[in-house]
């Protein structure tokens, strides 16, 4: 069982974080769009506007792992979102980073890049686990909260149109 705490300050026990939020046992109001094989939201811990995660619905940790059909719905969708993320929240730079060895449950993020982040924490690599430690700490704030499900509805509502 793993303690978490999502973008709202709530805490919950769960065994899988994945699952409980495709299962609906924790309410995530950030889902964007769930398929047969992906599920796509704004990351539930972490309150950065654009800051998506798209996860595998079955437990699988990489993506040789994916069956034929998920490796095309996977494509689909990432490139879909990606688009979505220019197009409807004006984020132009994203960094995709897949780790293996946190999940039971195959997952990307698609991490946005704001100029504020370049200017007080750089553009390496090394500087996203600050950012979200930073964002953790000093962005649960109304307003940020606010903005954060403004944008979770414009791109559903993107999505929706394409």
């Amino acid at each position: 069982m793993a303690l978490i705490t999502n973008i709202n300050g709530e805490t919950k026990e769960i065994d899988c974080l994945s699952c409980a939020i495709i299962s609906g046992e924790v309410e995530n109001s950030g889902t964007i769009l769930r398929t047969k094989h992906f599920d796509v939201h704004q990351d539930y811990e972490i309150p950065i506007t654009g800051f998506i995660i798209l996860s595998s619905v079955r437990h699988l940790k990489s993506v040789d792992e994916f069956t034929d059909e998920e490796k095309a719905e996977f494509m689909d969708t990432l490139t879909s979102i990606r688009k979505a993320i220019r197009e409807a929240l004006d984020i132009q730079i994203v960094y995709l980073i897949q780790e293996e060895d946190t999940s039971a449950h195959f997952h990307i993020w698609l991490f946005p890049r704001y100029d504020w982040m370049l200017e007080k924490f750089g553009r390496k690599i090394q500087s996203v686990r600050p950012i979200m430690e930073y964002a953790r700490e000093n962005m649960k704030t109304e307003e940020n909260l606010n903005n954060i499900n403004i944008a979770v509805k414009k791109l559903k509502d993107h999505l929706i149109q394409k």
